[in-house]
Parts: structure tokens; C-alpha cells; sequence
């Protein structure tokens, strides 16, 4: 997968990738370095990089943030005496310089800094501590200056970097993070470092409870033009592809899927028009580079939101025209000639003459993703496994209160048991008809299941945002002797703030209320403790380990805590393959073995659906024809309606108005002058590409005059050119690819009044396919 991600990154335009070394994935023990050959195989990554002709910033962190868990730093490092995470702390410098030191060896051996001919070229040490710093009070200084000394004298040969570090200490370069650091960067603390950006967000992580979040291709683009024309350096993207957290290295309530709405999704699909129009921004940057390099820039303000940049070097002029309004489009005059900026939009004037770019209008194609039930993969018989519900018959009380719930599971597994028991008489209970006494439980996080006498009462979770919660629910209780049982659950551990290694979860306070003879605190009534469950420890998601269990048939909605078995046949095709979660409630999915993560639908946005539905299983976890499938369901559900699905983004669409520049590959550079591709006027049109050498199998929608909508939703206005579908058919059906530009619509459809637009929607498909 990572050599077809690295050539869509070469082919989008990306000339430097980023990579993170986490510390708790290459030292998940201490004192024991891993490089894993098998999952983690970083020295293979950046030769995969380098035999593409593309560079490294190497992010050593150690801490990292990311949403990973515990933001890269390893669970044991919790457990050392005394210590103080990113801090002048002692125990904490001792094992950070030894895993940063034992990372750079490593790189020095395989030669990969680029002052060893390698691909390396910028090492980060730290990150965002400016956040933090203050909460140390001069410790916090002293950690910076430590950190930036330890880093220089391990000798790379290569700049040091500290992102979102106002006072990086010589010579390590202060870089920038956000969404506008062309607008919100101070600048280097020095006149003599360059420009830097080290994260340029393309959308907004998502936490389990979150609404859908985008951030536009166009408000992107504008933001790399900008800098670029304000001396810019280096621009990189967080992310370009986010990927997935399989297992359980997504950080607290952090979803499974990661920055699916990158250029490349969480499926390694180009999202387009994100990718293709930041590829047009980089090219449209590169045609440039020479002026923007070695020439001089002036800056001439024209209105409070409208200004122009220019670039000089001899015959060279390069142009940036700025419209920064976000609602009022505007015409500007620039050495005699009106140019068209829509509102909040930069145009490139790759010659100070014609338009080779602008960020608002989009000249390459967008996509729509589909998710199509696999024909193969659904014939699921299923089968369950119950999980035995603990009680001090089992789990004797070896504690007086609830044990912290992270220093009992060291991250080994999200789960714990709690195990308590009371005595009530009769009298203990209320007189009232209809009313029951209520379980009342305090927890500082993250997620619960509570049992009485082992049935199932109900689960409770807090949030991102708020990770302390309250659980209450009535309960049936019996006279005689109550068997308490809690499931305590972690989503991720903490990845960002001071004071990391004080964070605590777990249940804290637990009581009984609406007793007859009052309330009853039972939270220091001795508690039985149990680190995972039954079915983790006899490893029931591997095809050995569930033959060690009796199955019975599993059929309809079903109470919490119960493991759900199928096998699959593998899903036809070469597309990528994802599992909709449909009926389920909250839990893992493991596939021949491997855990692609944890899905949670019952916690709802606020739109009343799932934040996250689909989950990615890698066609790299697939057995050649037969699958087995294992779901850990904590809450009642149904895996009766689980879905297997194949996805695609085979619907492809343009839309094009009379405002649009010729695309930016319609220019090259020659003898250092700008000049049209093929000798003749660059014209705008709609350009139509299939993925994955697909044909075009049909024109699904096509409309020249005022259509509306979005890929995959066009709509018809009042004005249309008839022809509009014949002219894309004849000239796109059954191609890999083409180019319809406007003037074929040249006297088609008179719209008074309208800037005229082409939108089209077509199919890709199989060759064959195609010819049918």
C-alpha cells in the first residue's frame, strides 16, 4: 500500500514527506529498541521515499502528539519513579535522549541523512510545547534549551526544527502550525532562518460524538499560494493521508478512522477536487520557483482587502493578486489589464500576464466515494461467544476502593472488571409501589458497562472534551446478598497538556440511593479487580484461539458483552474494503486475527448519527478466499445487519464556469519564459479522469448553462444547452480519459445575465464495462 500512496503523493506534487517515529511503537519496552521489519520498518519507508526521488522531514518528537496514544510516548514511561513528562525532569531526559540518540544511530547506519546522500533533509525535536511551556515555569524553559542542545550535538549534518516554538533556541529553526500560517506566523525568531510550515491542517480530526468536518480544497489552496507569496520555504500537510489507528493506537475517544478527509482518504483514494487542485497549487508554485527563489518582491496595497505581489528577477515577473474578502468577488486592474478574483481567492500571474492558477476556481475534477455491498463477502452465518460476568465468588476484594483504571491495564487492553457485593434486608427496601432503588456510579473515565447479580443495567461513557462522567440507573436488587459488577473501559489514552503522566480514569465513587434505610456508600466496601476479558486472554479472534470456547447460534438483539463469530468469503475486485457496523453498539473488530480497531455507533453526533460507521479492513489483512471475522460487542446489538462493502470513487464530475483560467497544465516553462504547452491558447474545460486505468462507462449527468449541486447531486437550472450530454458522449465515453473544453458549447444555449457553467457527472468502469 505505502509505494501506491507514495506515487499518488509524487504525482499530486508532494516533493517532502513527513514521518512521525513514535516512541511508544519503536521502544514498547525499555530498553528495547525495535525497527520492526514487519510493521513498523522505518528505514524501509524512507528508501521507499528516496527511491522516488522525494525528501523527509523526520519528526522524532519523542513526543508527538498526532492522536496517537499517548501521544507517542510508551506506557512504562508512566511508571518511572520521580519523573515529569516534557519537563527539566531528570528521569524523563535520561530515557528521552536515550531513544532519540538510539533513532538517529539508526538513521546514520542506513546513511539516510541527506549529508550522507540520503533523503533526510529537516529533523524535528519536540512539538507545540509553546502550549505547555508555562505550566512548567522556568522548568519549561530549561527543557527547551535542553532539548535543542541534546538534538544539535547528535550531529545529523541536517536543521533541526521546533514547531510552534516562538523561542527556539539557536540554531533549531521555529516553524509554524495551523490553517493560515501565511497570515498567523510571526515569522522566524531569527532574520537568518527560513520560513517554515509544518502543518498545514487539511481538515479537522474527529473525536467519537463529532459532526462531519471539512476544510475546502479552495481554503487550502489559498493558504499554501499565500504563504508562498509572503517568502514561504516549505509547506507541509496534516495530513495528506490520514490513514486508519488499527488496534488501539488511536488516542483518547480519537475515532478509528484518521483525517479521512485528506487529499488521499482513509483509503488511500484521491478526495477530489482537494487532491487534484492542490496538485494544480504545487505545479502552479513550481512554474514559478526560479522568480520566487532569487527574485526581489514588492508589495502594493490597493483596498483594505485587495493587494498585489509581485516577484522580479531580469525578464521574469511573477504576480499574486489578492482578493481577501470572503463575500465580494472583485476586478483588478494590474499593468492594463482587468482580472476577475472571486471572493477570498488568490490568481497566480505566472508572467504577470496570464492567469496559470487560481485558488477559488477549480479547474481539475472532483469525485463522489461509493460504498457497494460486496457480492461475495455477506453470506455471514453468525455465531456467539457470551463473556462470562464476574462477581467476588470469582474476583475475591484484594483492594478497599476501585483501583485506578490506567496503572491497571499498563495499556495492555481497554478493559477491567470491578467486582463488589452488599447485603440487603427487607427493610433496606423502598415501601412506595413503583419505585427502585439506583445504582449511582462516579467515574473519571472513559467508558462503562454495569452488571447486577449479572444482568446487564446499562453503560455510560463521558467525552473528548470532558472524560469524567456520572452513570445511574435504576436496579432490581434482591434481599440477600448483591453482586456488583463493572466493566471499567479506556477509549485511547491522553495525548496532549501538561501533566500527562497525572491523568487518572476508572471508576471513583460508587452508591446505592432510594434505600428505604438510606443511601449506601460502597465505594471503599472492598473491591475484586480483573485486568481483560475471558476472550482477549484465549486470543477468541484467532482462528486457534476460537476453537478454545463453545459457540452457540446467534440470533437477533442480543444483551452487552458477548463475542459475535462469522467467516467471509474475500470481496471480489481490487478495491478497497470497509465494514459498516449497522445494529451494533460499541467494541472491536479483529480480521483473521488482526484488529482493525474500535467502532462505537451508539455514541451519537449531534445530527443523531455515528460519527464513524465504516471501518477499513486492508486487503493486506484478507486470506486469499476464507475470512474469519470477529466482533467484541460491550452493549446490546444485532450483527444481523453488518455489511461488508467494497469502495470506489469511480463517479467523477467537472464543473466549469466562464471564470475559469485554463487549466495550470496547460503552461510550461521555457528558456525561462511561460508559454502554452502546445503552442496554441490554453482554454478552460472540463478534464475527466478515471482511476486505476478505468474507461468511462457512462455520462450521468451534463449540463451547460446554470446547473447547481455537487458531484454526485447535480440539478438542472432554468437555462440549458440541449446537446449538453451528446457533446460529453461522443467526446468521453469509453476513454480513460478526456477533455471537453467550453468553446464546444460555443452558441449553444443563450443564458442572459449568467455566467454560463459546464457540469458533468460521468462513471468509470472495467474496460469491459466500457464496451458493453
Amino acid at each position: 500500500m505505502w509505494p501506491d500512496l507514495l506515487d499518488k503523493a509524487k504525482r499530486g506534487g508532494i516533493n517532502v514527506i513527513q514521518t512521525y517515529i513514535f516512541w511508544n511503537a519503536h521502544e514498547p519496552e525499555k530498553g528495547q529498541f525495535k525497527f520492526d521489519p514487519t510493521n513498523y520498518d522505518v528505514v524501509r519507508f524512507l528508501k521507499l521515499i528516496q527511491d522516488r526521488g522525494m525528501y523527509v522531514t523526520l519528526r522524532v518528537g519523542p513526543f508527538i502528539q498526532a492522536e496517537w496514544n499517548h501521544g507517542g510516548l510508551p506506557y512504562w514511561l508512566r511508571e518511572v519513579p520521580n519523573i515529569i513528562f516534557r519537563s527539566n525532569n531528570d528521569p524523563f531526559k535520561k530515557y528521552m535522549q536515550e531513544y532519540v540518540t538510539s533513532v538517529i544511530v539508526k538513521m546514520k547506519e542506513e546513511k539516510l541523512f541527506a549529508s550522507q546522500g540520503g533523503p533526510i533533509i529537516l529533523s524535528q525535536i519536540e512539538n507545540e510545547y509553546n502550549h505547555i511551556q508555562l505550566a512548567y515555569d522556568e522548568e519549561g524553559d530549561n527543557y527547551v534549551q535542553w532539548a535543542a542542545r541534546m538534538a544539535v550535538g547528535l550531529d545529523t549534518g541536517v536543521p533541526w526544527i521546533m514547531c510552534k516554538q516562538r523561542d527556539a533556541p539557536d540554531p533549531v529553526i521555529n516553524a509554524c502550525n495551523g490553517r493560515h500560517c501565511g497570515d498567523t506566523f510571526s515569522g522566524p525568531n531569527k532574520p537568518y532562518k527560513p520560513q517554515i510550515w509544518t502543518e498545514n491542517w487539511t481538515a479537522q480530526y474527529r473525536v467519537f460524538g463529532d459532526p462531519p468536518s471539512q476544510r475546502s480544497a479552495e481554503d487550502i489552496a489559498f493558504s499554501i499560494v499565500r504563504f508562498f507569496s509572503k517568502n514561504g520555504s516549505l509547506v507541509n500537510y496534516y495530513m495528506y493521508h490520514g490513514g486508519t489507528n488499527f488496534g488501539r493506537t488511536s488516542s483518547a475517544f480519537s475515532t478509528t478512522r484518521y483525517y479521512d478527509e485528506a487529499p488521499l482518504d482513509e483509503y488511500g483514494l484521491q478526495r477530489d477536487p482537494k487532491w487534484g487542485h492542490l496538485r494544480d497549487g504545487h505545479r502552479a508554485i513550481n512554474l514559478c520557483k526560479k522568480v520566487l527563489l532569487f527574485g526581489t518582491s514588492s508589495v502594493t496595497k490597493l483596498t483594505e482587502f485587495n493587494e498585489v505581489i509581485t516577484f522580479e528577477k531580469g525578464d521574469g515577473c511573477v504576480a499574486f493578486l489578492t482578493n481577501n474578502h470572503t463575500k465580494v468577488d472583485t476586478t483588478i486592474n494590474f499593468k492594463g489589464t482587468d482580472y476577475f478574483l472571486p471572493p477570498r481567492s488568490i490568481s497566480i500571474l505566472g508572467d504577470c500576464k496570464n492567469v496559470i492558477y487560481n485558488t477559488q476556481l477549480i479547474a481539475s475534477q472532483h469525485n463522489s466515494r461509493n460504498f457497494k455491498r460486496s457480492k461475495l463477502a455477506n453470506n455471514h452465518k453468525w455465531e456467539m461467544y457470551v463473556e462470562e460476568i464476574p462477581t467476588t465468588l470469582q474476583l475475591k476484594p484484594d483492594k478497599n476502593a476501585p483501583a485506578e483504571l490506567y496503572s491497571m491495564l499498563k495499556d495492555m487492553t481497554d478493559y477491567a472488571w470491578f467486582t463488589t457485593s452488599v447485603e440487603l434486608g427487607p427493610e433496606d427496601f423502598p415501601k412506595k409501589d413503583g419505585t427502585s432503588p439506583v445504582i449511582r456510579i462516579l467515574s473519571l473515565g472513559h467508558s462503562l458497562c454495569a452488571y447486577v447479580n449479572g444482568e446487564y443495567i446499562g453503560s455510560g461513557h463521558g467525552s473528548h472534551e470532558e472524560k469524567a462522567f456520572e452513570f445511574q440507573k435504576p436496579v432490581k436488587f434482591r434481599i440477600g446478598t448483591n453482586h456488583i459488577s463493572i466493566l471499567g473501559s479506556t477509549v485511547g489514552l491522553p495525548d496532549s497538556g501538561a501533566y500527562m503522566e497525572h491523568r487518572y480514569a476508572g471508576p471513583k465513587s460508587i452508591t446505592i440511593l432510594g434505600l428505604n434505610t438510606g443511601t449506601i456508600d460502597v465505594t471503599h466496601n472492598g473491591w475484586g479487580h480483573q485486568v481483560g476479558l475471558q476472550g482477549e486472554k484465549l486470543e477468541i479472534f484467532t482462528e486457534a484461539g476460537s476453537k478454545k470456547v463453545q459457540w452457540s447460534p446467534a440470533t437477533g438483539p442480543a444483551p452487552g458483552l458477548r463475542w459475535y463469530k462469522t467467516h467471509f468469503t474475500t470481496p471480489e475486485g481490487r478495491d478497497p474494503v470497509a465494514i459498516r457496523m449497522t445494529g451494533m453498539g460499541k467494541g472491536m473488530v479483529f480480521i483473521n486475527g488482526n484488529n482493525i480497531g474500535r467502532y462505537w455507533m451508539s455514541y451519537l453526533s449531534p445530527l443523531g448519527k455515528p460519527t464513524q460507521a465504516d471501518y477499513h479492513i486492508p486487503r493486506s489483512f484478507l486470506n486469499p478466499r476464507d475470512n474469519l471475522l470477529v466482533v467484541l460487542e460491550e452493549e446490546p446489538g444485532s450483527p444481523d445487519q453488518v455489511v461488508i462493502n467494497t469502495v470506489d470513487r469511480n463517479t467523477i464530475c467537472s464543473f466549469i464556469t466562464e471564470n475559469h483560467p485554463p487549466n495550470v497544465n496547460s503552461w510550461e516553462v521555457k528558456g525561462q519564459k511561460l508559454k502554452p504547452i502546445d503552442d496554441t491558447p490554453p482554454e478552460a474545460g472540463a478534464t475527466l479522469i478515471c482511476p486505476d486505468r478505468n474507461k468511462i462507462t457512462a455520462v450521468e449527468f451534463a449540463s451547460f448553462g446554470d446547473p447547481s449541486g455537487v458531484c454526485g447531486e447535480y440539478v438542472l437550472g432554468k437555462c440549458n444547452a440541449p446537446n449538453s450530454k451528446q457533446i460529453i458522449e461522443q467526446e468521453c465515453l469509453g476513454k480513460d480519459s478526456c477533455f471537453v473544453p467550453l468553446s464546444k458549447f460555443n452558441n449553444a444555449v443563450d443564458c442572459k445575465g449568467v455566467i454560463k457553467t459546464l457540469a458533468v457527472q460521468v462513471n468509470c468502469g472495467s474496460p469491459s464495462a466500457a464496451m458493453r
